[in-house]
């Protein structure tokens, strides 16, 4: 059993889909550990504000078969492929970690954005901060004290609960 991390990322209908990542990974993983959820602007293109999150589970799947589940459920969510790939999205899941996996096949594990963007590595401090960077060796709390980018970034009250 492997424990992993994956990023949710949303900037379209983002309540809405952010929820049905969260259903979806429930589905697919069973309990699921699942970080506070931030807003902020959208990094490398002008478009709108992206809610963000990372959630944490354990699965007998091997990262491919990770990989492939996630772009499934992205695609059922309107995840368009044929556009930039820095652009507004229904939904994005990304797989950050799988145990201390390092490799480059089929997806770079451990991803580059956990150090790179604030909205994967401070959610990942507030979820695992003890857990280590299985490159740097530094804890996510220690890696989100030391980062220096200027990125905004702010938690939002978050309602799990459709309110209709």
């Amino acid at each position: 059993m492997a424990f992993i991390l994956v990023s949710v990322g949303s900037n379209i209908e983002r309540e809405y889909h952010v929820r049905v990542a969260i259903d979806e990974l429930t589905r697919a993983f069973g309990t699921l550990m699942i970080s506070s959820v931030y807003e902020s602007e959208a990094v490398g293109f002008d478009g709108d504000p992206f809610y963000n999150l990372v959630v944490g589970a354990n699965t007998d799947l091997a990262v491919a078969e990770c990989v492939h589940l996630f772009k499934q459920i992205e695609n059922r969510h309107g995840r368009k492929r044929n556009v930039a790939r820095f652009s507004g999205r229904t939904l994005d899941l990304d797989l950050l970690t799988y145990d201390q996996l390092v490799c480059q096949q089929p997806i770079e594990l451990p991803r580059d954005e956990i150090t790179k963007n604030a909205f994967v590595l401070w959610p990942m401090a507030e979820l695992v901060p003890e857990q280590r960077h299985p490159v740097a060796g530094l804890t996510y709390q220690q890696l989100w004290q030391q980062y220096t980018k200027h990125q905004k970034l702010w938690t939002v009250p978050f309602s799990w609960s459709e309110v209709k």
